[in-house]
């Protein structure tokens, strides 16, 4: 299926849940300072397993970073 991952086109396996594209995008591992939003709405970390995503949705998935 092809997504808008993060502003760009991507190409996730049919069966893809909001973990994939966390994965795609390497963020993967430590989840603190992870957020994701699938068509604007927020997905909560412990729900990234078991929500599947659809053809043409848009996922952001950005990290949280100290800084100034």
């Amino acid at each position: 299926m092809i997504v808008q991952l993060n502003g760009e086109r991507a190409e996730l396996p049919d069966d893809a849940t909001v973990a994939d594209a966390v994965r795609v995008v390497e963020v993967d591992g430590e989840r603190r300072g992870v957020a994701v939003a699938v068509d604007g709405e927020v997905v909560r970390s412990v729900d990234w397993e078991r929500t599947p995503l659809t053809e043409s949705q848009a996922i952001e998935v950005v990290r949280a970073v100290q800084g100034g």
